[in-house]
């Protein structure tokens, strides 16, 4: 991606980097996502629609899990890292541009993906549009600005240095139509999508070495577009990648809000 305006999605799955985050949030997050699909009932036979994938840990999971009744189908606006043999369909596609995918389905999925389509009343609308009554559409996104801090304990030069590049990166998502508080509207988007049984919960990791992982793939990442903005010199992010690498930092993620609600009708 050029670096000379604001505008497409900031974390280019074309960049060597994003494989690096792709894996970083698998191992954050999928045990969280995998207790919320689970707590809905996903099951053999199941169809299943995943949004935004990214990479295959979630689409395969629920390929293993609804088995050769079933079908998953993953979308990305750019597919790149999905692989050749998947167990399960691969599709690009745009959820604010395109229609829904054939369907119906028992299951939308979406993952941090809402937070940073600048049309997300229109994905949330075709994301229930294509349950089944009675489906669940569960969508997980972060919340920036509900902790905002990349270092909770902000006690020396190194933890500042690392808050004041994250406030970068939020400026930066924000620059992108990103709404960096997000995350907790969903409940209430779900209720007001016409959706019953809604619920929610956060998650936000402290002090893991995979926090590290994802820290520096980020900057490295974006490090163009922080430089381009004047938010960052080289000399600050080489010494805060320095601090990333030597496990200096007790390093946090935004907070995780998932929130699930299903389709009225059916068999409930």
């Amino acid at each position: 991606m050029a670096h000379d305006n604001d505008d497409g999605y900031l974390f280019d799955n074309q960049q060597t980097e994003a494989g690096k985050r792709f894996a970083a949030l698998s191992e954050l997050f999928d045990p969280v996502t995998f207790r919320h699909l689970s707590a809905v009932g996903v099951t053999e036979g199941w169809h299943c629609w995943e949004v935004g994938a990214g990479s295959p840990g979630v689409p395969a999971w629920l390929a293993a899990r609804t088995g050769p009744a079933g079908r998953v189908l993953a979308t990305d606006i750019d597919p790149a890292w999905m692989p050749q043999d998947a167990p399960f369909e691969v599709a690009r596609h745009d959820v604010a541009a395109d229609e829904p995918p054939e369907g119906p389905f028992d299951l939308v999925h979406a993952r941090l993906v809402l937070v940073h389509v600048p049309e997300r009343a229109a994905a949330l609308a075709a994301m229930v549009r294509a349950l089944r009554p009675g489906g669940w559409l569960v969508l997980e996104d972060a919340d920036p600005a509900l902790q905002p801090l990349s270092c909770l304990d902000e006690h020396g030069p190194a933890e500042r240095l690392a808050n004041r590049l994250r406030r970068g990166s939020r400026e930066l998502l924000a620059r992108r139509g990103a709404d960096l508080a997000f995350g907790r509207t969903l409940p209430r988007l779900l209720r007001e999508a016409g959706l019953t049984d809604v619920a929610a919960d956060g998650y936000f990791p402290v002090a893991s070495p995979v926090c590290d992982v994802l820290e520096a793939a980020t900057v490295r990442q974006i490090r163009g577009r922080l430089l381009d903005a004047g938010l960052a010199t080289e000399d600050e992010i080489e010494e805060h990648l320095a601090n990333v690498t030597a496990g200096r930092l007790d390093l946090t993620m935004a907070p995780l809000i998932s929130a699930w609600g299903r389709k009225p009708g059916g068999d409930q």
